[in-house]
């Protein structure tokens, strides 16, 4: 799933359109649509991040987390996807602990950043010999 926000790229809305209706449709979607889209989807996380705010402040916070994203919605009557967005928060710590593991194991590689890159360079030019 794709996450827009305030600075997301006419291309990322692209994408998302293009998943949601692809070419082997026969349908496409106008410029002025996409604008559309794009200023609607901005205005949505405006919204939500300005109630979200308010929720924080009231609790003497300094962050917003990730329950007053959830009150915010409920309380404009966006409860509907809470869930949906409670799945996508998850699914992004687990990939966050992927990353994390990773980044240990190049640490503990006991590699240095010239050797990893002799090594990453290395592997593009076998993959481009392979593909090429």
């Amino acid at each position: 799933m794709l996450l827009l926000t305030n600075n997301s790229s006419p291309a990322t809305v692209q994408k998302i359109v293009t998943e949601i209706l692809p070419s082997s449709s026969g349908l496409a979607f106008g410029k002025d649509a996409r604008d559309l889209l794009i200023e609607c989807c901005v205005e949505f996380i405006t919204l939500i991040s300005s109630e979200a705010n308010e929720i924080s402040e009231k609790e003497s916070k300094k962050t917003i987390a990730c329950e007053h994203i959830t009150k915010a919605l409920e309380q404009l009557g966006f409860g509907d996807y809470v869930q949906g967005i409670m799945d996508v928060a998850s699914e992004h710590k687990e990939q966050l602990k992927g990353r994390e593991k990773k980044a240990n194991k190049l640490e503990q590689s006991g590699l240095s950043t010239e050797e990893l890159l002799a090594m990453q360079e290395a592997a593009f030019r076998d993959a481009a010999q392979r593909h090429g």
